[in-house]
């Protein structure tokens, strides 16, 4: 997915495909280890994912932040 796509989520469903991308990580890992080569490709593509979801997630939780300071 793209990062423009990742905005569109609550910060709930972020949350979920987090979870799912450190549980797939964990799984490819596995298929490395044991020599299968297409494991590597989606790990460098999981690894990409999860990273666009934490930027995604924490732009989030600031912005909210920022609207809970400029409220007070």
């Amino acid at each position: 997915m793209r990062a423009s796509e990742y905005r569109d989520l609550t910060l709930a469903e972020l949350q979920q495909r987090e979870s799912e991308a450190r549980e797939q990580l964990f799984r490819l890992r596995f298929q490395i280890s044991m020599g299968q080569a297409e494991g590597v490709r989606k790990y460098r593509a999981t690894r990409k994912d999860l990273a666009r979801i934490l930027t995604v997630a924490g732009e989030k939780r600031r912005a909210a932040a920022a609207a809970e300071d400029s409220d007070a």
